[in-house]
Protein backbone atom coordinates (compact mmCIF):
# COMPACT_ATOMS: atom_id res chain seq x y z
CA UNK A 1 0.00 0.00 0.00
CA UNK A 2 1.38 3.44 -0.88
CA UNK A 3 2.45 5.78 1.93
CA UNK A 4 -0.54 7.84 3.13
CA UNK A 5 -0.15 11.53 3.99
CA UNK A 6 -2.56 13.76 5.89
CA UNK A 7 -3.28 17.13 4.32
CA UNK A 8 -2.94 20.20 6.55
CA UNK A 9 -4.93 23.41 6.61
CA UNK A 10 -3.80 27.01 6.92
CA UNK A 11 -4.19 26.63 10.69
CA UNK A 12 -1.31 24.11 10.74
CA UNK A 13 -3.55 21.19 11.69
CA UNK A 14 -4.77 18.10 9.80
CA UNK A 15 -7.86 18.64 7.64
CA UNK A 16 -9.03 15.03 7.90
CA UNK A 17 -8.20 14.36 4.24
CA UNK A 18 -5.60 11.66 3.53
CA UNK A 19 -3.98 11.05 0.13
CA UNK A 20 -1.16 8.89 -1.22
CA UNK A 21 2.25 10.58 -0.99
CA UNK A 22 2.54 10.42 -4.79
CA UNK A 23 -0.64 12.50 -5.16
CA UNK A 24 0.52 14.98 -2.52
CA UNK A 25 3.76 15.49 -4.47
CA UNK A 26 2.16 15.56 -7.93
CA UNK A 27 -0.40 18.20 -6.89
CA UNK A 28 1.89 19.99 -4.37
CA UNK A 29 -0.74 19.61 -1.66
CA UNK A 30 -0.23 21.16 1.78
CA UNK A 31 1.01 18.57 4.28
CA UNK A 32 3.24 18.51 7.36
CA UNK A 33 6.93 17.76 7.70
CA UNK A 34 9.63 17.77 10.34
CA UNK A 35 13.03 19.45 10.37
CA UNK A 36 15.65 18.29 12.89
CA UNK A 37 18.91 20.23 13.27
CA UNK A 38 21.56 17.90 14.70
CA UNK A 39 24.38 19.58 16.62
CA UNK A 40 27.25 18.06 18.53
CA UNK A 41 28.46 19.16 21.96
CA UNK A 42 31.11 21.35 20.29
CA UNK A 43 28.30 23.37 18.65
CA UNK A 44 28.89 22.08 15.13
CA UNK A 45 25.95 21.37 12.84
CA UNK A 46 25.62 18.20 10.76
CA UNK A 47 25.26 19.10 7.08
CA UNK A 48 24.43 16.54 4.44
CA UNK A 49 23.82 16.35 0.70
CA UNK A 50 20.63 14.69 -0.45
CA UNK A 51 20.84 11.89 -2.99
CA UNK A 52 20.10 12.66 -6.62
CA UNK A 53 17.06 10.35 -6.42
CA UNK A 54 15.13 12.32 -3.76
CA UNK A 55 11.62 13.33 -4.88
CA UNK A 56 12.10 16.98 -3.95
CA UNK A 57 15.31 19.06 -4.00
CA UNK A 58 17.53 16.17 -5.20
CA UNK A 59 21.28 16.61 -4.81
CA UNK A 60 21.00 19.73 -2.66
CA UNK A 61 22.65 20.33 0.69
CA UNK A 62 20.66 20.48 3.92
CA UNK A 63 21.33 21.24 7.59
CA UNK A 64 18.25 19.45 8.90
CA UNK A 65 17.15 15.85 8.77
CA UNK A 66 13.46 15.34 8.39
CA UNK A 67 10.58 14.42 6.22
CA UNK A 68 6.88 14.13 5.60
CA UNK A 69 4.55 13.11 8.42
CA UNK A 70 2.61 9.96 7.68
CA UNK A 71 -1.16 10.04 8.13
CA UNK A 72 -2.02 9.99 11.84
CA UNK A 73 1.60 10.45 12.94
CA UNK A 74 2.45 12.81 15.80
CA UNK A 75 5.00 15.48 14.74
CA UNK A 76 7.38 14.70 17.61
CA UNK A 77 7.27 10.97 16.82
CA UNK A 78 7.87 11.76 13.14
CA UNK A 79 10.92 13.86 14.04
CA UNK A 80 12.34 11.02 16.16
CA UNK A 81 11.69 8.57 13.31
CA UNK A 82 13.21 10.77 10.62
CA UNK A 83 16.39 11.60 12.58
CA UNK A 84 16.94 7.88 13.20
CA UNK A 85 16.14 6.82 9.62
CA UNK A 86 18.07 9.53 7.81
CA UNK A 87 21.17 9.96 10.00
CA UNK A 88 21.06 7.15 12.56
CA UNK A 89 20.52 9.69 15.34
CA UNK A 90 18.61 8.13 18.24
CA UNK A 91 18.41 8.26 22.01
CA UNK A 92 18.51 12.07 22.01
CA UNK A 93 16.29 14.68 23.58
CA UNK A 94 14.61 16.76 20.91
CA UNK A 95 13.96 20.41 21.70
CA UNK A 96 11.22 22.18 19.78
CA UNK A 97 12.21 25.15 17.63
CA UNK A 98 8.57 25.88 16.91
CA UNK A 99 6.33 25.67 13.88
CA UNK A 100 6.34 27.55 10.59
CA UNK A 101 5.00 27.34 7.05
CA UNK A 102 6.80 26.93 3.75
CA UNK A 103 5.53 26.84 0.17
CA UNK A 104 7.08 27.02 -3.27
CA UNK A 105 6.52 25.36 -6.66
CA UNK A 106 7.96 22.06 -5.35
CA UNK A 107 6.54 21.68 -1.85
CA UNK A 108 3.93 23.17 0.47
CA UNK A 109 3.94 22.26 4.14
CA UNK A 110 3.55 23.11 7.79
CA UNK A 111 6.93 22.61 9.49
CA UNK A 112 7.54 21.20 12.95
CA UNK A 113 11.16 22.09 13.76
CA UNK A 114 13.43 20.54 16.38
CA UNK A 115 17.06 20.43 17.40
CA UNK A 116 19.17 18.01 19.40
CA UNK A 117 22.70 17.46 20.63
CA UNK A 118 24.29 14.22 19.45
CA UNK A 119 27.87 13.00 19.71
CA UNK A 120 27.41 9.46 18.42
CA UNK A 121 28.13 7.99 15.02
CA UNK A 122 26.20 9.22 12.00
CA UNK A 123 24.78 6.44 9.82
CA UNK A 124 23.29 7.60 6.52
CA UNK A 125 20.22 6.12 4.94
CA UNK A 126 21.73 5.38 1.50
CA UNK A 127 18.52 6.24 -0.38
CA UNK A 128 18.47 9.72 1.17
CA UNK A 129 22.00 10.89 2.07
CA UNK A 130 24.97 10.99 -0.31
CA UNK A 131 27.48 12.93 1.82
CA UNK A 132 27.73 14.65 5.19
CA UNK A 133 30.01 16.22 7.77
CA UNK A 134 30.07 18.29 10.94
CA UNK A 135 30.68 21.99 10.29
CA UNK A 136 30.95 25.13 12.40
CA UNK A 137 28.16 27.67 12.17
CA UNK A 138 30.58 30.02 10.38
CA UNK A 139 31.40 27.33 7.80
CA UNK A 140 27.67 26.64 7.40
CA UNK A 141 27.12 30.34 6.61
CA UNK A 142 29.79 30.10 3.89
CA UNK A 143 28.27 26.89 2.50
CA UNK A 144 24.75 28.35 2.37
CA UNK A 145 26.12 31.36 0.48
CA UNK A 146 27.98 29.27 -2.12
CA UNK A 147 26.32 25.85 -2.47
CA UNK A 148 22.82 24.78 -3.52
CA UNK A 149 20.91 24.24 -0.27
CA UNK A 150 17.29 23.18 0.04
CA UNK A 151 15.33 26.44 0.18
CA UNK A 152 12.83 25.29 2.79
CA UNK A 153 15.30 24.60 5.59
CA UNK A 154 17.09 27.88 4.88
CA UNK A 155 13.79 29.80 4.89
CA UNK A 156 12.40 28.17 8.03
CA UNK A 157 15.57 27.89 10.14
CA UNK A 158 18.29 29.96 8.45
CA UNK A 159 17.82 33.18 10.38
CA UNK A 160 17.62 31.35 13.70
CA UNK A 161 20.61 29.11 13.08
CA UNK A 162 23.04 31.07 10.93
CA UNK A 163 21.85 34.65 11.24
CA UNK A 164 20.36 34.97 7.76
CA UNK A 165 17.61 33.48 5.70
Amino acid sequence: MPEQVALYGADGRPTGVVVPRSEMRARNLRHAATLVVVRNSAGQVYVHRRTDTKDVFPGRYDFAAGGVLQAGEDPFDAAVREAAEELGVSGVQLESLGEDDYADADTNYHAFAYTCVYDGPITWQPEEVAWGEWVSVERLREMVATLPFVPDTVAVLGERLIGRS
